[in-house]
């Protein structure tokens, strides 16, 4: 028994000039696409776009794509990447690279964590999703389960999800059209391509709540001592013969309540050979103290503090500072999460804004040009960082500790979050603003608007060769004159 359907006459297809294209032919009421304009589109309720290719008449549908085979699931390409990986572990150990390796290890799992995003909606959707991969280049290991190629390769720079017919421009089997991203209704293309960002978004949340419950919010109120500095030939430095110990939160200074760590080490700095009285904070009670601050200066080259006068000599009393932290619960932690990110996405979007501002530009380009400039950028850290950059930021983070580790992948997340958003392909907000676009330009009760991406790739191409100048920039500088965090 045959199956009927109703006659559906083929959308004109317009550029995104608003340029009218020619309309194929219909066959038995199926739209038969036309080999310039690409495939049928959805009807302006949001209904699947036609596909094209082979269809069987006794069934009603069309066949199933074939599915290759995955390449490396043989037993020599675990091995493979067990020697790899292996190798890799081994580098790091034998350089001292731990640090470093972590938070490249937490970076590669994030982006893959972006990529789960567009995977899972996906497959939510019932779009196709042929590859979900770790890495570029050559394949160290992969195996098929279902239509889906799940694998590991060899140049470790990200991760990527394969989903056919992105855009009207890719070349589909006609046994997958059905299946691909473009022939999806818009609720789902815009679900599929938000995915990623939103991912980000969440996981800085995440971030956020298990640094607030776990370390507790800044305080604004004293200065934690984290440690003493040796004094070579002294058993007790200034700060331990006057009695403060490692965990006391020094809250006022010659009568002065202490808000910030610059407030107190201005005044130690000012008061070399005269006595500083300090009230601190040990585990909930106040206690008075004294210290005088003998004359040294800081070495530049060792970070030890030398005793005696000479070229910038000034007050000390060896101690690290470190800001002290209040207790968060875990349900007040939801609320102060939202707006440690609220506050960090603001400053973000500023700053992207003044990156891609005439200013911006012209900023980047002294820097490369010059070093004095790049070292004032460098010390101040205001320039665009690369991926090399966040990556050395981070593991000075590690190294000063977990929570400031969080700190700078909260403020990684959202900055990969934002930018990906950005209204210009190949950016997934690229792929979002098109679907917009159709969709506006879409009126009730008519054919659907299907937008020509070929007139926008003068205008991608521009795009991507600003980009591509600002990352190479940013490389440069991160190599050449790298940002510490003080």
């Amino acid at each position: 028994m045959s199956t009927t359907h109703e006659p559906r006459n083929r959308p004109p297809v317009e550029d995104v000039a608003g340029d009218v294209a020619t309309t194929s032919d219909t066959h038995e009421g199926r739209a038969v696409d036309d080999p310039v304009v690409g495939p049928a589109s959805p009807d302006a309720d949001g209904g699947r776009r036609e596909p094209p290719g082979v269809f069987d008449w006794m069934t009603g549908r069309r066949p199933p794509a074939p599915i290759p085979p995955a390449p490396g699931t043989d037993r020599w390409s675990v091995v493979r990447l067990l020697a790899v990986v292996g190798a890799v572990v081994g580098l790091a150990v034998a350089l001292g690279a731990t640090d470093l390796l972590i938070v490249i290890v937490v970076i590669i799992a994030m982006v893959m964590l972006h990529e789960l995003g567009h995977f899972a909606t996906a497959k939510w959707s019932k779009m196709l999703v042929t590859q979900y991969f770790v890495g570029f280049g050559p394949t160290l290991w992969s195996v098929r389960r279902g239509e889906t190629e799940y694998g590991v390769k060899a140049i470790p720079a990200g991760g990527f999800v394969k989903i056919p017919g992105m855009t009207n421009l890719e070349e589909v089997d006609p046994a997958i059209e059905e299946r691909t991203y473009r022939q999806q209704p818009f609720h789902k293309r815009i679900i599929v391509t938000s995915a990623g960002s939103a991912m980000h978004f969440l996981i800085a949340l995440v971030l956020a709540w298990v640094a607030l419950v776990a370390f507790g919010s800044p305080s604004s109120h004293g200065v934690e001592i984290g440690g003493f500095v040796h004094w070579q030939g002294h058993q007790e430095n200034a700060a331990q013969q006057a009695g403060l110990r490692p965990g006391d939160v020094i809250v006022s200074a010659n009568g002065h309540a202490v808000t910030a760590p610059t407030q107190l080490s201005n005044l130690i700095k000012s008061s070399a050979d005269h006595p500083v009285h300090l009230v601190v904070d040990r585990k909930g009670k106040n206690v008075d103290l004294t210290v005088v601050p003998a004359l040294g200066r800081t070495d530049q080259t060792t970070g030890a503090e030398v005793l005696g006068p000479g070229k910038g000599a000034h007050g000390i009393i060896g101690v690290n500072e470190q800001q002290p932290f209040a207790p968060v619960g875990p349900l007040p932690a939801i609320g102060s999460s939202f707006s440690l990110v609220g506050h960090i996405t603001a400053a973000t979007v500023a700053g992207l804004g003044h990156v891609f501002s005439p200013h911006g530009l012209s900023s980047l380009y002294n820097d490369v040009t010059s070093s004095k400039a790049a070292n004032q950028a460098a010390q101040s850290g205001n320039r665009p960082s690369s991926i090399v950059g966040a990556t050395s930021v981070a593991t000075q983070a590690l190294q000063l500790g977990v929570y400031y580790l969080l700190l700078v992948l909260i403020a990684l997340n959202i900055v990969i979050g934002i930018i990906n958003m950005l209204p210009m392909l190949p950016l997934d907000g690229g792929h979002v603003a098109i679907a917009v676009y159709e969709r506006i330009r879409t009126r009730r009760g008519q054919r659907y608007y299907v937008a020509d991406v070929t007139k926008l790739l003068p205008v991608v191409y521009a795009f991507v060769a600003v980009l591509a100048l600002i990352v190479v920039s940013s490389v440069y500088l991160d190599i050449a004159h790298p940002i510490h965090l003080h």
